[in-house]
């Protein structure tokens, strides 16, 4: 009797709850891991085609009838476009039709994912094959030698990404997880910014200079560690101010368990099922690691949208979390004593 009144008034409702949901984040990780990464294959790779008069039209329609629906091809005007359009990531990969000997082109950019990279190759292969034909693969936008299978660009926005949710849930943990007073919110957002500057700075270094597993600018770099880390932080803050404690799990469901799997990391988005492949772009971790590869190959082309996602973020957490510190404090003033 004393053991189960003693079990009574350890397990509380609230208790109960969180041991719940820590049960649900922890199935949910393995569904959206295993359910994204288990079985990756190309779907709707866009892809162009270039060779002379009806042949490009004739060998874009080939490919587009592949079992599976692996590519979605478009035909260019000339190798220089396809190229063009690789740069500007518009397209993944193109096929340089040689009308006059037997041995095409494929352009790639493994810089942009070597998985993909290579499940091209492999495709384009198999289509030339039965035809007498071979290719030659030119790397348009390779992937650096310390950069294995081009994850080093995730890996990197992933460590942000945990410095950015880490912060905002200390601070939390040691001073309240909902801030008194917008004065009080203030002060975190001030000192998430200038962890997010420090750790931006630090990501940038370390991957550059230190490790050489990253070419590109490390301004850039720094720039798009410092915005990832604010914006996941931010949004942190924010879920903590509406919901409280629970704010710390709302958050690693949508930066750990949403947001890695679908960020195009391990599997470029083109091989990931439709659902994680439409949800990538939108969070943090998909459009940071979309970033980071441009910038680190891709000359800074195709930033914009993913740096776009990441400041809407960032706005949104900031306003939500000034907003409720002060509907909280005005709740306190009204409050009858």
């Amino acid at each position: 009797m004393k053991l189960a009144a003693e079990v009574k008034n350890a397990v509380t409702p609230r208790a109960a709850l969180l041991v719940i949901g820590v049960l649900a984040l922890q199935l949910l990780f393995i569904a959206s891991y295993v359910g994204a990464l288990h079985n990756p294959k190309p779907k709707d790779v866009p892809f162009g085609v270039v060779a002379p008069g009806p042949a490009g039209a004739q060998a874009a329609d080939r490919l587009a009838r592949l079992p599976g629906d692996p590519l979605d091809p478009r035909v260019l005007g000339d190798r220089e476009e396809a190229r063009r359009q690789i740069m500007e990531r518009e397209i993944d990969g193109a096929l340089i039709i040689d009308p006059r000997g037997t041995t095409d082109t494929l352009l790639v950019a493994s810089g942009g994912g070597t998985v993909l990279a290579n499940a091209l190759n492999r495709i384009i292969t198999e289509v030339e094959r039965p035809q007498q034909r071979t290719v030659r693969t030119v790397d348009v936008a390779p992937a650096s030698p310390q950069d294995f299978d081009g994850l080093s660009a995730f890996y990197l926005v992933v460590g942000w990404c945990v410095g950015g949710y880490l912060l905002a849930s200390i601070l939390a943990i040691s001073a309240g997880s909902r801030p008194a007073n917008p004065q009080r919110a203030i002060i975190r957002l001030v000192v998430l910014a200038l962890s997010a500057l420090l750790g931006g700075l630090g990501g940038a270094v370390i991957v550059g200079p230190v490790l050489g597993a990253l070419p590109g600018s490390v301004a850039a770099l720094w720039g798009l560690g410092a915005l990832v880390v604010f914006s996941v932080g931010a949004v942190t803050l924010a879920l903590q101010a509406l919901t409280g404690i629970v704010g710390i799990g709302l958050a690693v469901l949508l930066i750990v368990i949403a947001g890695n799997p679908s960020a195009g990391g391990a599997f470029p988005a083109p091989m990931l099922p439709d659902f994680w492949r439409a949800i990538g772009p939108a969070l943090p971790p998909g459009a940071g690691t979309w970033a980071a590869r441009s910038i680190a190959y891709f000359r800074g082309d195709a930033l914009s949208g993913a740096m776009q996602v990441l400041a809407i973020w960032a706005v949104v957490g900031t306003v939500l979390t000034l907003v409720m510190s002060a509907v909280r404090k005005r709740g306190q003033l009204t409050t009858p004593s």
